[in-house]
């Protein structure tokens, strides 16, 4: 049996490209990783926060309205009915407005 070439510094020797290659995916791996940490974190930061505000118990929807469409905004809870109207109501839960678009 003739001399074992799998040696790695006989090998990059003799292909110097080798070492580049070397370095190359180590670089790669070490983003990856670096990656795989960034999207773990922010999964976590993000899954970790509330899903929705808590909607007040004092909301009250006019006489046969039916919500179709709930959003939280800042300063107002908008519900939107199936007749299409738009009802503005405070953090409190008291009907400050209504709009038919």
């Amino acid at each position: 049996m003739g001399t074992d070439d799998s040696d790695w510094k006989t090998a990059a020797k003799a292909v110097p490209e080798l070492r580049l290659l070397r370095w190359l995916v180590t670089g790669l791996a070490l983003v990856m990783g670096l990656g795989m940490i960034a999207v773990v974190a922010l999964l976590w930061m993000r899954l970790g926060q509330p899903m929705l505000p808590d909607l007040p118990q004092a909301i009250v929807l006019p006489d046969g309205a039916a919500p179709e469409a709930v959003t939280f905004a800042r300063d107002w809870i908008v519900v939107v009915t199936d007749a299409g109207e738009v009802l503005l109501y405070d953090r409190a839960g008291a009907l400050r407005d209504t709009l038919q678009p």
